[in-house]
């Protein structure tokens, strides 16, 4: 299922962001709808206003409010311009609250801007007032059900970098000093190397290799399966298996849902310790 990342941003983030804190411990349930474009919606309240209607986009890096929801929760007095406008954004500031159902962030930072794209999408299908992305569901160890149209999350303890921030850092080096290449590698090993032909839109990624010995073989993994999930989380590209797979620790037991002979299996894999 394509998240249309590149569609709403155009834009790598090399870092990724955001100080959310999720008040319970414990599993908390939303309900989500799916719609016809495949993006799932969900509703949120901003600084105790709304509820509005936004699209959790799990390719999106940052968190986008329009400028009806900015004005309406007080967002745009505290608001901080940008040194240049990025995609038409208007600029970024802190929610004091972010709330999706019981789950409730504190200091949430989020782009105030009227994307193009969104308010497409919103013309054809109703009002929807922006985006919620990584920052908030990389705090979180996400479960779908598609049948009941919801989603569940538990806290992670993950604490992911400022994406906005380094993003401007990263501009405004301009070619003066270009940071050293990132690469984004699991720590742990998993024997299996996966792939997605341009344009498909299956949910999933299909396993190509499964090298012998490795902890994808010893799980059960085989080639031609079709990855759909990888620890509660969507592996429906091959970066979001990938970003998936490095949220893993080595020796971690994580379970992987995978479609064989068209039936959908869930096996646990326990990958191995890298270099």
């Amino acid at each position: 299922m394509n998240r249309n990342c590149n569609l709403l941003f155009g834009v790598l983030f090399l870092g990724l962001a955001s100080p959310l804190q999720a008040d319970a411990p414990k599993a908390v349930t939303v309900p989500f709808e799916l719609l016809k474009t495949k993006h799932m919606t969900v509703m949120i309240k901003v600084n105790g206003k709304g509820p509005y209607r936004v699209i959790f986009d799990t390719g999106a890096p940052v968190t986008v409010l329009n400028n009806k929801v900015a004005k309406e929760s007080g967002l745009l007095k505290d608001i901080q311009k940008p040194l240049f406008s990025l995609f038409g954004a208007v600029g970024q500031v802190n929610a004091e609250t972010l709330e999706i159902g019981d789950l409730k962030a504190d200091d949430v930072p989020v782009m105030i801007m009227d994307h193009p794209t969104v308010e497409a999408i919103s013309m054809a299908l109703g009002p929807i007032e922006g985006i919620v992305g990584f920052p908030f569901f990389a705090r979180y160890r996400m479960t779908l059900d598609y049948q009941a149209r919801t989603m569940t999350f538990v806290p992670n303890g993950y604490n992911p970098p400022d994406a906005i921030q380094a993003l401007m850092t990263m501009l405004l080096a301009g070619g003066r000093d270009k940071p050293a290449k990132q690469v984004i590698a699991p720590a742990a090993q998993w024997g299996m190397v996966v792939d997605k032909a341009p344009g498909e839109e299956e949910a999933g990624v299909t396993i190509k290799e499964v090298f012998p010995g490795s902890a994808a073989d010893a799980a059960g993994l085989r080639a031609g399966d079709r990855l759909l999930t990888l620890d509660g989380r969507w592996t429906d590209s091959i970066n979001e298996c990938y970003s998936a797979a490095a949220h893993v620790k080595p020796g971690a037991a994580v379970k992987v849902t995978v479609q064989r002979g068209g039936a959908a299996m869930e096996l646990t894999v326990k990958p191995a310790s890298g270099l």
